[in-house]
């Protein structure tokens, strides 16, 4: 695992909710009965926590444009971070409404775009390692190698900062024990000041073990998206989850061995979950096979 300050990014959560309902969200939308949207003075201390980080600086959700109060929250980091620190991902929500305060205060390259209209994939994130798993130094070793970490980013969520984006998603959807304080540097930390988020949030996550690829369902455009979970993850969902109340979820019993991992990972490219890059509406066009305006169906 990498240390948080060899990271490109770390995200600023303002959010997780969004209009669409993607399968196996990498923020677990769908699932939350009362979202949560951070309040202005956590936006400028987690900003101000970064302090020094050579990274850029992430504005992300759920969609960032679902925050009521999203236009104080971009002036927030016009002032606090360099216009090259700043990097902004959003779905497209109200994407023509927004796109001018967009460009004004973020670079085009450091926009990501997926309004999920053309073809995606999202890689099984609620299937417990340990379910499925039986040999814990394996499982182990999966962690210590975990893609997510390796590539993705760091968050700051409500619940504080945490080493590893997913791990933020699943605190808050699983109820975890929270964040490490939001204070300046917290970020320096060795990843041993992360080891309650490991012990507990990676332990329920399925990112590092070699699954299949499904698809995200179009945001929910083409009806209702399930969620691939395991049994532990679905006894604690049962109670809190709109998505599995809803039904709309399916349960993986199968138990991986060294040469399972072994043999699915030839085929396996976790972080490709689209085959083109977009920074903005024009760029997903010409791969759109759904409207943006095509009506969410998954409620």
């Amino acid at each position: 695992m990498r240390d948080l300050a060899e990271m490109h990014t770390i995200h600023v959560e303002v959010t997780n909710a969004c209009h669409l309902r993607c399968a196996n969200c990498t923020r677990h939308v769908g699932h939350h009965k009362k979202p949560f949207f951070m309040d202005l003075e956590t936006v400028e201390r987690a900003i101000d926590s970064l302090e020094g980080f050579p990274g850029r600086v992430g504005l992300m959700g759920g969609e960032p444009f679902m925050h009521p109060q999203i236009k104080e929250i971009i002036e927030i980091f016009a002032k606090k971070t360099e216009r090259r620190k700043r990097h902004i991902w959003t779905a497209g929500f109200k994407w023509e409404e927004n796109k001018d305060l967009i460009y004004e205060h973020f670079d085009e390259d450091y926009i990501t775009y997926n309004d999920h209209t053309a073809p995606g994939k999202h890689q099984p994130l609620l299937v417990a390692i340990d379910d499925v798993v039986e040999d814990k130094e394996l499982a182990d070793e999966l962690i210590n190698n975990c893609w997510v970490q390796e590539q993705w980013s760091a968050s700051i969520t409500p619940k504080g900062g945490f080493f590893c984006e997913v791990a933020a998603s699943l605190d808050y959807l699983l109820d975890g024990p929270g964040g490490v304080p939001i204070e300046k540097g917290w970020w320096k930390q060795s990843l041993d000041a992360f080891k309650n988020q490991m012990a507990t949030s990676c332990r329920k996550c399925s990112a590092p073990i070699p699954l299949p690829h499904e698809s995200d369902g179009f945001g929910g455009r083409t009806g209702p998206t399930k969620d691939t979970i395991s049994k532990s993850n679905y006894e604690i969902l049962k109670e809190r989850s709109l998505k599995v109340q809803k039904g709309n979820y399916k349960i993986l019993n199968t138990k991986f061995t060294n040469e399972d991992i072994i043999k699915n990972s030839f085929s396996w490219t976790p972080s490709r979950y689209r085959d083109f890059i977009s920074h903005s509406s024009e760029d997903s066009s010409k791969h759109r096979l759904l409207s943006p305006e095509t009506k969410i169906k998954a409620r």
